[in-house]
């Protein structure tokens, strides 16, 4: 029977797969005596699901390759020796026709019995096969369980998996994205966490807070994800599956509208002109970027070359790096931010050598470098030897007080001249930006702009601390809200005093790349976008439908609304039909 579920889109697109859960679900048992006139029907239903069961394992079996048939394996072998056992089906099939027992209940006494013979033995080796018997009974339990019609079925054995789970680390969906996964439901999250961003980055449909998923979904059903309305049809119709083909064949025809628009200037409805930049950690990023036509590299994350390192990178391994992605932007502006590792990171690089209780607030970014200075210095030669192959801006993270980036500039004039001395050539002037991305700094950003050259808004990290809601902390998905009030004003402040200050300011967080937020930031006077190079077309697209002069006239308004509601009506009026 149809079904549908909804929750929070957290990365767009659609797709069809079975159901693959993440943890064992709860089945439903019931226990009511079963007539004599159903018993064979029964037995019938219960050899259909140890079949379909047998079925399963021997496809996984054929799935696997490798180092991982050789780990896994063997456990595939003992559940299918298992479910091959005469004993334990005639067993099943005793208790239904004379016990008048329900397949599933049947199932169930037969796993508690024979979990508790495991569980007598006092061999460690034996104890543990009972959990060996207990993943069985579950997946002829779940196969049981579905409802799937021979249609269906057919249909199931030729698309992949859909992951449904409590949440999923991004470690885990990278893992996942590889073996097979075309879409994720999270029965909590946030469409801002770590795993959510990694998602769209994948082009993985992904819903979170999707309540009752872990329930209700069985291993196997059939269901189609729809990750831009927020839905997960299980079993789908004939006109479900219409709609799925109908959206293969606008989302490849939207994919070459959009393709067009690369290299295309960024401007407003009314004309006004924009700049795109990406974020990147990678050179792959970068060349992806410049087919796009982006302004510029925005923020290059230089903590990634750290963590790929076994030690710390020397400095003529790092002036490399960095020589490598100035010259990979074929004369575009580059903008390297300096290490931006917290104590829940910095151990894979050696900086520090016990955890925080709370690395979000603790030793990172500019408070880690200038506990750090032999380390920083390191990191400033290198950039300050890379910036003579092309243009090259030096972006400080986590900065609280002005003071800060008074310091890292004074090491940075520092370094400059004894590398000048040294016979290397640096160029006479070099710009030193800071983020905003701690409330203090933005509240008391005029002081930042005294010793800033530019500013770059790491709306992420401004978002939770001005909420004080970790935005991966699935229980406060629903609270992490960009588009609150709060942060509105914080951004319209920051943005507006940079513009008196005639000093560039970018925003770098996830809404620069969201179509959604594109009116919100025109309205706040941004000009500057940089986001991952996978979102530049598709915001290039949205900024192109935004009327700034309309949406600017809005600001005050939107400045004075008291909750999101109020602020989507007043965008939604403000917009002229596409």
């Amino acid at each position: 029977m149809r079904r549908v579920f909804t929750g929070h889109p957290a990365a767009p697109g659609m797709a069809l797969g079975r159901v693959r859960l993440e943890q064992p679900a709860r089945f439903s048992i019931d226990n009511t005596p079963l007539p004599d006139s159903e018993t064979d029907a029964e037995v019938a239903r219960l050899e259909r699901a140890f079949a379909v069961a047998r079925e399963d394992m021997a496809e996984l079996r054929r799935k696997l390759h490798g180092a991982l048939a050789r780990e896994v394996g063997e456990f595939i072998d003992a559940h299918a020796q298992l479910l091959d056992d005469p004993e334990l089906l005639e067993g099943l099939r005793a208790m239904i026709r004379k016990g008048h027992y329900r397949a599933a209940a049947a199932l169930k006494a037969q796993r508690d019995r024979l979990v508790a013979v495991f569980d007598d033995m006092d061999d460690p080796y034996l104890r543990s096969r009972g959990e060996d018997v207990d993943h069985v009974i579950a997946r002829v339990q779940s196969a049981l369980a579905r409802q799937t019609s021979s249609e269906e079925k057919k249909l199931a054995t030729r698309v992949g998996e859909i992951l449904v789970t409590e949440s999923v680390a991004p470690g885990e969906l990278a893992h996942m994205a590889g073996h097979g996964i075309l879409a994720v439901v999270a029965r909590s999250g946030s469409p801002y966490s770590h795993s959510a961003i990694l998602a769209r980055s994948l082009h993985l449909p992904m819903l979170v807070n999707a309540e009752g998923v872990l329930e209700d979904l069985r291993d196997g059903d059939l269901a189609l994800v729809d990750g831009v309305r927020g839905e997960v049809v299980v079993h789908p119709t004939a006109q479900d599956l219409a709609q799925y083909r109908n959206w293969q064949r606008e989302a490849l025809r939207e994919d070459q509208r959009l393709a067009e628009l690369a290299h295309a200037e960024t401007r407003t409805r009314d004309g006004h002109k924009l700049r795109l930049f990406a974020n990147a950690e990678r050179p792959e990023d970068i060349e992806r970027a410049r087919a796009l036509g982006v302004a510029g590299i925005g923020l290059y994350r230089t903590e990634f070359l750290f963590l790929a390192s076994t030690g710390l990178p020397s400095e003529d391994e790092q002036f490399v790096a960095y020589r490598d992605v100035v010259l990979s932007a074929g004369g575009l502006p580059v903008t390297l931010r300096t290490l931006d590792l917290g104590a829940d990171k910095a151990d894979a690089a050696g900086l520090v050598a016990a955890a925080e209780p709370n690395p979000a607030l603790g030793v990172r970014g500019v408070r880690l470098s200038l506990r750090q200075p032999d380390v920083f210095v390191t990191q400033l030669r290198a950039i300050l030897r890379a910036s003579c192959y092309g243009p090259l801006r030096i972006l400080v993270p986590m900065i609280t007080d002005a003071t800060e980036l008074v310091e890292v500039r004074r090491l940075l004039e520092a370094c400059a001249r004894d590398l000048r001395t040294a016979g290397h050539e640096i160029p006479d002037q070099f710009e030193l930006g800071a983020m905003v991305e701690v409330p203090a700094a933005a509240i008391n950003v005029r002081a930042l702009l005294d010793v800033a050259d530019f500013l770059a808004i790491g709306s992420n990290d401004l978002t939770q601390y001005v909420l004080a809601a970790d935005r991966n902390n699935d229980q406060l998905g629903k609270l992490y809200q960009p588009s609150h009030p709060a942060v509105l004003r914080m951004l319209a402040w920051v943005i507006g005093r940079a513009r008196v200050a005639r000093k560039p300011v970018c925003l770098c967080g996830e809404i620069a790349g969201d179509p959604a937020f594109a009116p919100i930031l025109i309205a706040l006077g941004l000009d500057d976008f940089s986001m991952l190079p996978d979102s530049i077309l598709s915001q290039r697209d949205a900024l192109s439908r935004c009327d700034r002069k309309r949406l600017r006239a809005l600001a005050p308004r939107l400045l004075r609304a008291r909750d999101n509601e109020a602020i989507t009506a007043l965008l939604d009026k403000a917009q002229p039909a596409a």
